[in-house]
């Protein structure tokens, strides 16, 4: 890919950049020639990861809940580079528990980020690129868990479902204006990241420990590094893929078997880890 990417020596925004998956779209995206903006509400891990880095780089310390600090990010990448050509809104947390006792701030931290990050993204950076009237691509992250619904990740499970519903809508809308800009929806499984590091409030019920364990566990036996992820995740976008599921042997076995549940109308069943 290293000769035939179609957005080599661009400009990519990464948001969740400074730990995680967005490490490795930010590496892959360098080795590709791009310049890269890094965005994380975690200023001095961004910056600690951006010096790591070779090539073009620019931190710019951003919350992707709070849409003028958003915004802000979008127009430094134009004032810096002249537009953008991929944009990853990638940031997101998790929550684990009860419904009904994790904390409304958690709650609420959780759509803040993991949607309205992405809807931010999406009002900050869509008018610019549809003004720039050139090629350009937008990946939202959603998980394989914004099509399996899992008990104790309801916050988890329900602001990645919403990600798949507002990425469609935007394929579709784009397709209504004819614009040149591409849209993807990414759904990770298993990946080595620090999702889990902090998943946790004030109540921590025995059973979301259990769950915490047994999927630290799973990333760290099964999962991707991040590098081996983004180079998946780049070739997709290459193919112009509107699902891009890097590890489809984590989702379709049991998509399937939920949607012949569904149409049979049978009952949810709890998944097996």
């Amino acid at each position: 890919m290293a000769n035939d990417f179609r957005f080599q020596d661009g400009v990519a925004v990464i948001t969740g950049a400074a730990s995680g998956i967005g490490t490795g779209l930010a590496r892959k995206a360098l080795s590709l020639n791009m310049r890269v903006v890094l965005a994380d509400i975690q200023a001095e891990a961004l910056n600690a990861f951006a010096k790591t880095l070779t090539g073009e780089v620019l931190a710019v310390p951003t919350d992707v809940s709070d849409p003028a600090a958003v915004e802000a990010l979008a127009q430094r990448a134009w004032d810096t580079y002249g537009g953008v050509d991929l944009l990853f809104n990638n940031a997101g947390v998790m929550a684990t528990g009860f419904i009904w006792e994790i904390e409304p701030e958690r709650w609420q931290r959780s759509f803040g980020v993991n949607v309205f990050g992405i809807l931010n993204g999406i009002r900050s950076f869509v008018p610019r690129m549809l003004k720039a009237g050139t090629p350009a691509h937008i990946v939202n992250t959603s998980s394989i868990g914004g099509f399996l619904p899992s008990p104790m990740m309801a916050p988890y499970s329900t602001t990645k479902f919403a990600v798949v519903g507002l990425t469609e809508s935007l394929h579709g809308e784009m397709q209504i204006l004819q614009a040149p800009i591409g849209v993807s929806l990414l759904a990770p499984g298993p990946v080595k990241t620090g999702i889990f590091d902090d998943p946790f409030g004030a109540t921590v019920p025995p059973a979301a420990q259990q769950l915490v364990d047994i999927l630290r566990t799973m990333l760290a036996t099964q999962g991707l590094t991040p590098d081996e992820f983004a180079e998946r995740v780049f070739t997709g976008i290459n193919r112009g893929e509107f699902w891009l599921i890097p590890q489809p042997e984590s989702l379709d076995a049991l998509l399937r078997q939920r949607v012949e549940n569904i149409l049979a109308g049978r009952n949810p069943e709890l998944p097996q880890l």
